[in-house]
């Protein structure tokens, strides 16, 4: 055999082992693809509304959450307007939201014996009950659930986790697929026209390579939220120390309840104790929401904090406020007797991991930045979208009559285990996604024998 012939045979077996690697990523891409891009398209829609969550509820509640700004006159107090809540709407008030600015309404929760909990607004100039919605009745509170799959159930919440990482497999096996590899076009600019599949080929290809940093920031950003994954991560961050950072002082009688079961809360906190009043055994009075509220005041809560009121005799005054400044989030505890802060928990009082959290949260929900971050994931909501359509037209175009169009099977099959081995790590980090990767390999190995058996 020849010099030149031993040649000719290494460069080809080169190439078909590119092409065999190329031909395993795009198999991948597809399936990762077909798993999560009915989620991305769900997903991108609710987000982006989300982004802009005060500006649509200002609009669609605008009875109910803007008044008229009563420049000098005094302000009904905060009893007084919880005493109109609970006339208006019988049953025990158990908390109360501070207004956020001069032309908003104030609060209340009540816990009515028939209708459930009912958020009820008052102006706070006049004291007149405004109206009522069900608690967390907005329409931003029924987007939040819709995006965090929240209306239906802990199984499909789960379901997040798995989307979240086959969504970061998307990305790594499309910027392979993307890499430029000597085409013209494709890479940075759009050939042809809509009519043909070319040019779809290429908006999905130039749109992935612009969005793909913020699927995979978004995905991991989410997955605090996750079923599996983001509760086990709460409990081994949080789940100390009564689920308080180390330095923030908990030497005080501590409840069996979390905050997160009481009030919208951080991630951080969700699984931190409520302290408990110590002076019901001692024919204390308490000092009432009007000087709880004062207290507040005079801690420097955000304007737009929440105050829930004890129901029980060991219960406490909790103040807390998640502004968009993540440096102004704050809890701070009262003894229901002595007014005396029990617990003040602040941003910086959290650990390394839970501001790291928190900041990557508080992007994803378009917070961090102001406007410049909304418009920002908007854009990337959009774009999402817009690889998703592209994504079915480029498949639907190319898609044999009667089949599903799965790429086809690598020659060398051995070019998978690299690919294995990095999904495999992927599993043991997020076991969701581990099981679904077992599963569709499954379905893979039975889908190739299958066609294997049509074509014999």
């Amino acid at each position: 055999m020849s010099d030149s012939t031993i040649g000719r045979e290494s460069t080809g077996a080169a190439v078909r082992s590119a092409s065999d690697l190329y031909r395993a990523v795009w198999r991948w891409h597809f399936y990762a693809g077909l798993l999560v891009l009915p989620f991305m398209i769900t997903l991108a829609i609710t987000g982006a509304l989300y982004l802009f969550k005060d500006e649509i509820d200002a609009i669609v509640h605008s009875d109910l959450k803007k008044v008229e700004i009563s420049e000098n006159v005094a302000k009904a107090s905060p009893s007084a307007m919880m005493a109109a809540a609970v006339a208006a709407y019988p049953g025990t008030a158990i908390k109360f939201t501070d207004p956020a600015t001069p032309a908003s309404s104030a609060e209340i929760t009540v816990n009515t014996e028939n209708q459930g909990k009912l958020a009820v607004y008052v102006n706070p100039y006049t004291g007149r009950v405004l109206g009522s919605l069900p608690d967390r009745g907005t329409i931003m509170w029924t987007i939040r659930y819709l995006h965090s799959l929240k209306y239906f159930g802990s199984f499909a919440r789960a379901l997040i986790e798995i989307a979240g990482g086959w969504s970061i497999l998307l990305v790594g096996t499309g910027i392979y697929l993307w890499w430029p590899r000597r085409q013209t076009g494709g890479v940075l600019s759009v050939r042809a026209t809509p009519k043909r599949r070319v040019f779809w080929r290429d908006t999905h290809a130039v749109t992935g390579i612009f969005v793909g940093f913020f699927i995979v920031f978004l995905a991991i950003t989410g997955m605090p939220w996750s079923g599996v994954w983001g509760a086990k991560v709460n409990e081994w961050a949080n789940g100390n120390n009564f689920g308080y950072p180390v330095g923030v002082r908990v030497a005080v009688p501590m409840s069996d309840e979390h905050l997160d079961h009481v009030a919208k809360t951080s991630w951080s906190l969700e699984q931190a104790q409520i302290p408990q009043s110590s002076g019901h055994g001692h024919d204390a009075t308490p000092i009432g929401l009007d000087a709880a509220i004062a207290t507040f005041d005079r801690l420097g809560l955000h304007a737009g904090y929440a105050v829930n009121i004890p129901t029980t005799p060991h219960g406490v005054y909790t103040g807390s406020v998640y502004p968009d400044d993540l440096s102004r989030q704050r809890v701070v505890h009262l003894d229901q007797y002595s007014g005396q802060p029990l617990i003040d928990m602040r941003f910086a009082d959290y650990g390394p991991l839970g501001k790291w959290l928190e900041w990557g949260i508080n992007v994803h929900m378009g917070q961090e930045f102001g406007l410049a971050n909304q418009l920002v994931l908007l854009a990337a909501c959009i774009a999402i979208i817009v690889l998703a359509v592209s994504a079915g037209v480029m498949w639907w175009k190319r898609r044999p009559a009667g089949s599903l169009g799965v790429p086809p099977m690598p020659a060398d099959r051995r070019v998978f285990r690299g690919l294995i081995a990095i999904l495999v790590i992927g599993g043991i980090v997020f076991p969701l996604v581990g099981l679904s990767l077992v599963i569709m390999l499954a379905l893979d190995w039975a889908y190739s024998r299958l066609s294997r058996l049509r074509t014999a």
